[in-house]
């Protein structure tokens, strides 16, 4: 089978397109066919060795896919052959990726592809929909009437959050960089958008929700809390989901004296039993229209280093290049 994959983790240039062997699906497995693939800016981390895990040589590039079982390992139960099926989370923790024709997936990180879904539209939800889903209805418990600020509005994760706090009847609030993105934001539901590159922002959630956020879901890098936290409503909770690096100073004061949270959240932490709710959830809403996920690129195989050059330089060189995910078809 043809795939994009790596011998020793490094630039996007260590990616080499080639043929490796179709795997053979073992206990639960299921052999997918892939007919789509979506890249996540932790993908580009792992590959780059920024996260260090085990990754098995040569190692097979990306996390999410959308596809057709072809193929059941001897315990697996849950689909059949021909099923359309959709997934994240491939690509961790010895796991192998899904930039190939083929992938052998355990049955418990997929779930079924609504009819009237796209296999393209699946895999641009994968991830960051999980991600949404679970940080907004298991970690922060989002309440309908609500007040809800994420940064980022246009960004994977955060145009998730935006059309998923809708769905669920809360108030939102995001920030975006240009006039064109601010547009995009209240085309997927956010109640106020706000321009971070010149606009007070502090003034403006503050003008917005007056009675402060129930939930800030933060995205940034270089989180500041010196800001966000005071914005934070009595018992408000921030759900934080990025800054691995990052040291910033803390207000300790406002955060305990109005019994605030901040809750850690990765997805690649959260179990099988705890992701399946949220696809049942996302299928949902999948199939309703009522979100939609924001695919910016579709490239493919062969564009696979590319493709992470492009991820790489929107996300840690922030040059806002990249609305929506970028999909490869292999």
């Amino acid at each position: 089978m043809k795939a994009a994959y790596i011998t020793q983790p490094g630039p996007p240039e260590n990616i080499i397109i080639g043929d490796l062997p179709t795997p053979e699906p073992t206990g639960s497995q299921v052999l997918v066919r892939v007919t789509a693939a979506a890249l996540n800016p932790i993908d580009t981390y792992i590959r780059s060795g920024m996260v260090k895990m085990p990754l098995p040589s040569p190692f097979i590039v990306g996390g999410d896919l959308a596809g057709v079982v072809e193929k059941l390992g001897p315990d697996a139960k849950r689909f059949r052959p021909g099923d359309r099926v959709w997934g994240a989370n491939q690509g961790r923790h010895g796991r192998q990726g899904t930039f190939a024709q083929f992938a052998a997936v355990d049955e418990s990180w997929l779930y079924p592809t609504p009819s009237n879904v796209s296999d393209e539209a699946a895999a641009a939800c994968a991830l960051v929909g999980l991600t949404a889903c679970v940080g907004l209805v298991a970690h922060a418990k989002l309440q309908r009437g609500e007040t809800l600020f994420v940064n980022g509005g246009t960004g994977g994760v955060g145009s998730m959050v935006v059309q998923m706090a809708k769905a669920l009847g809360a108030r939102v609030i995001t920030t975006a960089g240009s006039a064109e993105k601010l547009k995009h934001c209240r085309e997927l539901g956010a109640d106020e958008a706000i321009n971070y590159k010149n606009e007070p922002v502090a003034e403006r959630v503050k003008a917005f929700a007056p009675n402060r956020v129930n939930v800030w879901w933060e995205t940034i890098r270089e989180p500041n809390f010196e800001m966000s936290i005071p914005l934070l409503a009595a018992r408000g909770r921030m759900i934080l989901i990025a800054g691995r690096e990052a040291r910033p100073p803390f207000p300790v004061g406002p955060l305990y004296t109005k019994d605030c949270q901040v809750l850690g959240f990765a997805i690649l932490n959260a179990t099988p039993e705890e992701q399946r709710p949220a696809a049942e959830m996302i299928n949902g809403w999948l199939a309703s229209g009522t979100i939609k996920p924001q695919i910016g690129r579709i490239m493919p195989l062969d564009d696979a280093a590319a493709a992470h050059r492009l991820q790489e330089e929107s996300t840690i060189g922030k040059s806002g290049a990249l609305t929506g995910k970028i999909v490869i078809k292999p």
